[in-house]
């Protein structure tokens, strides 16, 4: 199977397809065990799995990252490691000496010297101090403190005013999924216009497309018991119901029968051959249960022309906007 294929951004970046998703540290998830985390974030680096995704507010995940750098470099383990981190502010003064303070934040806690791909989210729109805080961002670029910039869950009106003011995106980080074609459309077309890859989350809708919920009753509120199993279960609630859901679970399986792969991954195989994605982050429970092993063989197999056929007709049944108009709706 070889290497994990990396794409690169217009920037000259390289970003590899498949991403190591550190949400489950900010809490919902279970205990966070420190060092059996560390101890599984270095077997996927070991497994090819190089580039993490985390944010400000993800609980300790900045700061184990920071710790992996510094055990892979006492150990002389000189594989690279990348480390994409988002920065979700309140709204308030973005002036570039109080940007500058939260980005050094994360400098500090990544033990970095600069951040590969810094994500910008912003909470309220009709609070225009997103347009500075770009610009802030666009500064500290400059002086060397940030790598490349993205957005997360900004909406295509939005990102066009970023990058109209002069900042260049390389990324926009957005809810994509078999169920969720939100970023389809005009999102698309203005990432492929400006040459913008789009990094897919929630392709897995938080371990619900798996063989795990495939033949069983509707589980309970009280049996979602992790942050992701509740938020991506009123997904399928907003995109149709159980039943139809099972449906799905049922055309994935045998497609991945076909191919020799579990339905989980036919999902994110989907979501990575959508036209202007250039790589999805696969949620990691460190130090729980891993899947690196079986995600390499994402890249051995390609979804064809009758495949996704299949999987339209019955995603088609349900409302794929999930009763929104755009990606990051859901935040405000």
């Amino acid at each position: 199977m070889g290497d994990i294929p990396h794409i690169i951004l217009k920037d000259g970046s390289s970003m590899p397809r498949i991403i190591n998703g550190m949400w489950q540290m900010a809490g919902g998830h279970g205990k966070v065990n420190y060092k059996n985390s560390l101890s599984d974030m270095s077997d996927y680096v070991n497994s090819g799995f190089n580039c993490f995704d985390m944010a400000d507010h993800y609980g300790p995940a900045e700061d184990i990252f920071g710790e992996l750098k510094s055990q892979m470099k006492n150990d002389g383990n000189d594989k690279k490691i990348s480390g994409f981190t988002k920065w979700f502010p309140r709204p308030g003064n973005m002036s570039l000496e109080n940007v500058r303070t939260f980005i050094h934040s994360s400098l500090i806690r990544t033990k970095s010297e600069f951040i590969d791909l810094l994500q910008f989210h912003w909470w309220d729109y009709d609070d225009g101090r997103y347009i500075n805080a770009a610009q802030s961002l666009k500064l500290l670029q400059m002086e060397g403190l940030i790598n490349s910039i993205g957005l997360t869950n900004f909406d295509t009106i939005r990102l066009k005013e970023i990058v109209e003011s002069g900042v260049d995106v390389v990324t926009s980080q957005v809810s994509y999924s078999v169920i969720d074609r939100r970023a389809r459309g005009k999102m698309t077309d203005y990432c492929k216009d400006n040459d913008i890859y789009m990094i897919g989350y929630g392709v897995c809708l938080g371990g619900l497309l798996s063989e795990k919920f495939l033949g069983v009753p509707e589980p309970s509120t009280i049996a979602l018991n992790t942050w992701s199993l509740s938020k991506y279960k009123d997904y399928i609630g907003r995109w149709g119901d159980w039943n139809l859901f099972q449906e799905l679970l049922e055309v994935l399986q045998r497609v991945g029968l076909k191919h020799s792969v579990s339905l989980t991954l036919i999902a994110m195989k989907y979501v990575l051959q959508q036209d202007m994605v250039g790589a999805i982050i696969v949620g990691c429970r460190f130090g729980i249960h891993q899947h690196y092993d079986e995600n390499k063989h994402l890249f051995s197999f390609n979804l064809d022309d009758e495949d996704i056929e299949k999987i339209d007709k019955i995603v088609f049944k349900g409302d794929c906007m999930l009763g929104w108009s755009e990606p990051g709706d859901e935040f405000r």
